[in-house]
C-alpha cells in the first residue's frame, strides 16, 4: 500500500474489497460509510493531494455509490478509482463518480442495471425460502422482444403480454423493478455530473444507455479498452510500475478471502468433521457415577444401602445425555470484506455453523446440509 501510494504521488490510498468467493459473496453495504469516514479523517493531509479508492467487488446496494462518492469529495478535489480485477454493478457506479479510473489489464467494469428482490418477488427455484431476484433489464427485454422480435404492437395483444407476466410476477414486484430502474439512472447521472462539464447531458445519457441497456447482459465484463474507447469513460492505463503494484496489492488479499476456492459446506464438513460426540451413558454407568454422591447420605445414616441403589436407579430416566442431536461445524471469522488504509484496517467477519441434516422430498428422505449465519460484524485489525 505504501509503495502504491508513493508511486501515485503520495495520495491517500483506501482499499475496499468485498468477497467475490463463489457461494460466499458479500455485497457493498452502507455500513462501510461510517468506517470510511475514520480512514478519511486519519488521512486528511494526504487527501489534499488526492484520494485513490482501490476497489474489488461484485456490487451491492445501489444507494451506497452516491453516498460514498459524496463523502470522499468532501475531503478532496481529485478522486480516482483503481480497479485491479472486478468492479461490477454498484462498484461500477462508484467508478463513474471518479475523475479517473485506473484499470489493470485484468480489471473489468460491468453494466449498472440492478437485480432487485423484495417480498413480492416469486420464490427462488433453488432456494424457495428466499425471493428470486429480478433484473431490471430482463423486464425491459421481455417487452422489447414482444414488440420488436415477435412483432406484437396491437394494444389488446400488449395487454395480454402484460397479463401473462403479472400471472408469474406480482405487479408490485414489477413496480419495484421500475423504481430501481429510475434510481439507477438517477444515481449514474449525478455521479457523472460530479466531474463532467456542464452541457454534457447528451454524452452522459449515452454512457448510461450503454451501461444499462445496450450491453444486454448484467454479467458482461467491460475491459479497459472497451470502457475507454467504446463507452468513453475516463479510463487511464496505468504505468507498468503502478499496474504491477495494483496486482501485488490485490493478490496479497486473495488468501484471506479464499477468492480462488468456492465455499462448499459439504467439503468443509469433510475436511473439518465435527468432534464425534461421546456415546450415551448406560444405566449402570450412570448409577456408578451417582453412587459416590449418594453414598455420602448413606454414610450419614439418612438412607439404607437398598434405598441408595433404588434411588440411583430411579434417577436414571431423568439424567439427560450430553450427546448433541446433530453435531455442528462452526466456521468462525470468515473474511467477507475489508476497508484498509495505512492508518487502520477494518475487516467484516462472519461466524457460521454447518451441519448435515435430512429433508423430506417427494422421492423420500434426502441428506442435506444446513448452514446458519450466527454473527456478522466489522472488527478492527492492527
Amino acid at each position: 500500500m505504501e509503495k502504491l501510494a508513493a508511486s501515485r504521488g503520495g495520495r491517500l490510498l483506501i482499499v475496499y474489497i468485498t468477497s467475490t468467493r463463489p457461494n460466499f459473496e458479500i455485497q457493498i453495504g452502507d455500513d462501510v460509510l461510517r468506517l470510511l469516514r475514520d480512514h478519511l479523517d486519519a488521512g486528511q493531509a494526504a487527501a489534499k493531494i488526492g484520494i485513490d479508492l482501490f476497489i474489488h467487488s461484485n456490487g451491492g446496494s445501489g444507494t451506497v455509490p452516491w453516498r460514498l462518492v459524496s463523502l470522499v469529495r468532501e475531503y478532496t478535489k481529485s478522486f480516482a478509482v483503481l480497479v485491479p480485477h472486478k468492479a461490477f454493478s454498484a462498484a461500477t457506479l462508484i467508478a463513474l463518480g471518479a475523475d479517473d479510473i485506473l484499470m489493470h489489464r485484468m480489471g473489468c467494469l460491468g453494466p449498472i442495471d440492478p437485480s432487485v428482490a423484495n417480498i413480492f418477488n416469486p420464490p427462488h427455484p433453488q432456494n424457495p425460502s428466499q425471493p428470486a431476484p429480478i433484473s431490471v433489464e430482463d423486464v425491459s427485454a421481455y417487452f422489447k422482444m414482444v414488440k420488436d422480435e415477435v412483432g406484437i404492437t396491437h394494444e389488446d395483444e400488449l395487454v395480454q403480454a402484460l397479463t401473462s407476466l403479472t400471472d408469474k410476477i406480482h405487479p408490485l414486484a414489477l413496480g419495484n423493478v421500475q423504481r430501481h430502474h429510475h434510481q439507477s439512472r438517477l444515481m449514474a447521472t449525478r455521479l457523472l455530473k460530479q466531474h463532467m462539464a456542464v452541457g454534457s447531458e447528451h454524452e452522459i445519457n449515452k454512457i448510461i444507455d450503454n451501461l444499462k441497456s445496450n450491453l444486454f447482459f448484467h454479467g458482461h465484463p467491460i475491459n479497459r479498452n472497451e470502457a475507454k474507447n467504446d463507452l468513453n469513460l475516463k479510463v487511464k492505463i496505468p504505468t507498468e510500475e503502478i499496474e504491477k503494484l495494483m496486482w501485488d496489492l490485490y493478490i496479497a488479499h486473495e488468501p484471506d478471502f479464499k477468492m480462488n476456492e468456492g465455499f462448499n459446506p459439504i467439503h468443509e464438513l469433510d475436511i473439518h468433521p465435527p468432534a464425534t460426540p461421546p456415546a450415551p451413558l448406560t444405566p449402570d454407568e450412570i448409577i456408578k457415577q451417582m453412587m459416590p454422591l449418594l453414598a455420602a447420605g448413606f454414610k450419614l445414616g439418612a438412607i439404607t444401602e437398598a434405598q441408595l441403589v433404588n434411588l440411583a436407579a430411579a434417577m436414571v430416566p431423568h439424567v439427560k445425555s450430553s450427546t448433541p442431536a446433530s453435531p455442528k461445524l462452526h466456521l468462525n471469522g470468515m473474511v467477507g470484506a475489508r476497508l484498509e488504509s495505512v492508518y487502520t484496517c477494518d475487516t467484516f467477519l462472519t461466524d457460521m455453523s454447518v451441519e448435515r441434516t435430512t429433508v423430506n422430498t417427494p422421492s423420500g428422505p434426502q441428506e442435506a446440509v444446513k448452514q446458519e449465519v450466527k454473527w456478522q460484524r466489522w472488527a478492527k485489525e492492527t
